[in-house]
């Protein structure tokens, strides 16, 4: 028998089994990610351009985590993180069928549909599941999300900014349905408002079942330009940027305000996080502030990304974490609170947070180390207080690899959020341990110069076809 088909059917046995208990008392779960939004670009983060007050109450009302990484500063491979609990290393989504960091229109590669989704975990357990927004990772039928575990989905497949031009011939910007092209164009300052509808259609058409939703926005985005409906077109003080930002604040506000109305605050988790870093843009529009440098890099600023945690009911409120989490942990701290079993006979780099979001005493970080992987190259590591830039002879970019160097930079996170102290010097003993977790990740998960022993291949299709309106 297949190992996939197998597991996946003793999953949805366990879920036939604990439907009627996971009516009574399994949370509904919610995923609202940003596209490229900054550590530093909403108000309970420090920003002092925009008006966050929904997300600024959730914050207060829930948990705070100022240590949390995507693992990757770029969006495909981050996205692939998350949905499956591991490095984009270990899936081959660290990089595109023709080189580049992200997943291009009509691309032949895709996350394979072998790998185990949350929404695959969290549906066999009995949850109605939806995505809606920006999937990113494959837009061929096989690699869409109602082929990855959910029940519906409403979004488009790609960024924002993969339009048709010169020597481009993609298809117009396709908003799909399922596995359909709905619109073909569509007008990217409608999508923030049209995704919260459909989420809130979506929590009370299973408001008697548990859930999980994944809105991946598609803002403040990729391209520049930046999106808004027309009630926040130049309302903010930050341009368009801030502009898709405070309108992000406010479907948050929707969705956490449906909730309540429906009386399912309590038995709710929500998360609001980002997939990376803001870009560098002249001049700027989003804020990585206090961290170091931009998205798209391994720098502080391109992978710490803010995550607040919210549910009255579960998770406890009112405070700031400090340890170190990822987004790939969501994939096993979901499973867990939806008693749920992860897939079996595979690796998974994710850990349960749940101690962390419950505030139990003493609860610390599941993870020794963090790896920042700059598509196939590992950049960086870091322990619970340290963080070690590896010599390189050459260092890969989203462009040109530049010269590398063989310094050894370290940098203590917590007295050092902006990266500005290089302290190696000394603590040798704590690079050394460092450059040793390194070498052990490279033999796992590769380096750029060889594949990882526990690396596994991403899906492919022979003859892709573009996603177009018929």
């Amino acid at each position: 028998m297949n190992l996939r088909i197998g597991m996946l059917g003793a999953i949805v046995l366990m879920g036939v089994m604990t439907r009627a208990a996971a009516s009574d008392g399994t949370p509904n779960l919610i995923i609202l990610l940003a596209d490229n939004l900054g550590y530093g670009d909403i108000g309970c983060f420090g920003s002092r351009l925009h008006r966050t007050p929904n997300l600024d109450r959730m914050a207060s009302d829930g948990v705070r985590f100022t240590h949390c990484y995507s693992a990757s500063g770029v969006c495909t491979p981050s996205r692939a993180a998350l949905m499956t609990g591991c490095y984009p290393r270990r899936l081959n989504m660290h990089i595109s069928d023709v080189g580049h960091a992200v997943l291009q229109p009509v691309s032949a590669k895709g996350l394979n549909p072998d790998e185990v989704t949350i929404a695959e975990v969290l549906k066999g357990a009995g949850y109605a599941t939806t995505c809606i927004g920006k999937w990113h990772l494959g837009d061929q039928p096989p690699f869409l999300p109602t082929r990855q575990g959910f029940d519906s989905y409403f979004g488009i497949p790609y960024s924002e900014d993969m339009l048709p031009r010169k020597g481009k011939p993609w298809p117009p910007l396709p908003l799909m349905r399922d596995g359909r092209v709905v619109e073909a164009g569509v007008d990217c300052n409608t999508l923030t408002r049209r995704y919260t509808e459909a989420a809130i259609a979506f929590i009370r058409a299973n408001r008697e079942r548990p859930f999980f939703l994944y809105l991946p926005h598609a803002t403040p985005g990729s391209s520049g330009q930046s999106f808004a409906s027309e009630g926040f077109r130049g309302k903010s003080a930050n341009g368009l940027w801030g502009d898709a930002v405070e309108e992000l604040d406010s479907s948050t506000g929707e969705i956490l305000g449906e909730l309540r109305e429906l009386g399912l605050a309590k038995r709710t988790v929500v998360l609001f996080t980002s997939d990376n870093g803001a870009m560098r843009r002249d001049p700027p529009q989003g804020s990585n502030a206090p961290l170091k440098g931009w998205g798209y890099t391994t720098d502080e600023g391109g992978m710490r990304i803010p995550l607040i945690a919210w549910g009255p009911g579960i998770v406890s409120g009112g405070r700031v974490c400090e340890e170190l989490v990822t987004l790939m942990d969501v994939m096993p701290t979901f499973a867990k609170m939806a008693g749920a079993a992860l897939p079996e006979g595979r690796t998974i780099d994710g850990r349960d947070v749940g101690p962390l979001l419950r505030g139990e005493a003493g609860a610390r970080s599941p993870h020794e180390y963090f790896f920042y992987y700059q598509k196939e190259q590992l950049q960086a590591v870091r322990d619970a207080r340290w963080k070690l830039y590896l010599p390189l002879k050459q260092k890969l970019t989203l462009g040109k690899a530049v010269a590398g160097t063989a310094a050894t930079p370290l940098y203590d996170l917590y007295a050092d959020i902006a990266e500005e102290h290089d302290v190696a010097t000394g603590h040798p003993d704590v690079v050394r341990r460092l450059s040793q977790a390194a070498d052990r990740a490279r033999e796992e998960l590769g380096d750029l110069d060889r594949e990882g022993k526990g690396q596994r291949p991403a899906g492919r299709v022979e003859s892709p076809t573009p996603r177009v309106l018929k």
